[in-house]
């Protein structure tokens, strides 16, 4: 009798201990305002007790083979929840709480423009927007340094993504609410699922300081800490990750060193070849008359830059837009290998 109760006692502490956990990591315990029901966080914690994903993928899934290969980089699908219903506020109330030193993903369509800061997408890593008439996802992953914008309407059908939990390269791993679907930020394709080998059309994001930002744009639009989740916005919950040589999460090929891992890269992939430049190689190469003319997969490329934006046209395809990919060097190299680096 006495055992019966020992071990109802030991489950009954593994199990307070995990849904305090659970608690922590969501911020119920910041006093700024609880948002998530207790009711919410013990059915999630029920989840994770039980071992599930969050996801019924089997042997039938299209791209099943690299869904058995992904890495769990949290417990389950939306253990780290996505904002979509996003809030923005003026730059004069965003001056109130953002440095101009903070660093923000920023976004136009020429005639609406938003911020979106790093400190909100460390702890959401996707938003669900739309920008004039355009349905578009806001991306960040935090272990790779990588802010894409995608916009996300497929065929006609606009689809709303969040976090799988999943991780490729140590890369940011989305899924669609529709359809189930995994998405890899990095290539912007489905991996796993109904939507296998579709890919998202990507959109120019800049990440600049927000005081060059709102020197542009005085009159846009910051993305609001009222996002309906009680986090610390002011805190970066990764500690030393982006200075150190550190990759939490397995890499294929493993990390080169020879160049630091976290250094910041800005890589385009021009017919099937791929080349990445160092902040500072831009800055060096545009300083005269802020242009960089560079040839990559036989074609003539013109590479602007100004304060963080990055604009690259293709002189052989009539002017064709490139969008470039910022992130760490790690990262970039993981998934193009062969890449060249001007540095």
């Amino acid at each position: 009798m006495t055992k019966i109760f020992n071990r109802k006692l030991l489950w009954l502490v593994i199990g307070i201990v995990i849904l305090l956990g659970v608690l922590w990591k969501q911020g119920v315990f910041n006093v700024k305002k609880p948002v998530e029901s207790i009711k919410e966080i013990g059915e999630k914690t029920v989840s994770m007790v039980r071992g599930g994903d969050g996801f019924t993928f089997d042997e039938d899934t299209p791209g099943y083979e690299t869904y058995q290969k992904l890495n769990q980089g949290c417990s389950m699908k939306d253990c780290i929840l996505s904002i979509d219903e996003p809030e923005f506020e003026s730059v004069e109330e965003g001056n109130k709480w953002l440095e101009d030193g903070d660093v923000v993903f920023a976004y136009s369509d020429g005639t609406t423009h938003r911020a979106y800061p790093q400190r909100i997408m460390n702890w959401h890593e996707i938003v669900n927007d739309v920008v004039g008439e355009v349905a578009v996802v806001i991306t960040f992953c935090p272990f790779c340094g990588s802010s894409l914008v995608f916009e996300r309407s497929v065929d006609g059908r606009v689809l709303e993504f969040g976090v799988s939990g999943k991780l490729h390269n140590s890369n940011l791993v989305m899924y669609d609410r529709e359809t189930k679907s995994l998405w890899q930020q990095i290539s912007s394709e489905a991996i796993v699922g109904e939507m296998l080998g579709t890919k998202l059309a990507q959109l120019p994001m800049d990440t600049l300081r927000y005081g060059e930002w709102k020197s542009q744009y005085p009159n846009g639009e910051v993305l609001s800490r009222n996002t309906g989740y009680s986090r610390d916005y002011g805190r970066y919950p990764y500690g030393s990750y982006e200075q150190n040589t550190e990759v939490y999460f397995p890499v294929e090929g493993g990390v080169d060193e020879t160049v630091h891992p976290k250094t910041k890269v800005y890589g385009i992939v021009v017919n099937e070849v791929a080349k990445a430049y160092t902040k500072e190689a831009l800055e060096r190469e545009t300083e005269f008359d802020g242009v960089l003319t560079d040839r990559v997969g036989g074609a003539v490329l013109r590479i602007s830059y100004d304060n963080g934006e990055v604009r690259v046209e293709n002189l052989s395809n009539t002017r064709e837009k490139i969008v470039p990919t910022r992130l760490f060097w790690f990262a970039w190299m993981a998934f193009y290998p062969e890449t060249e680096l001007l540095d």
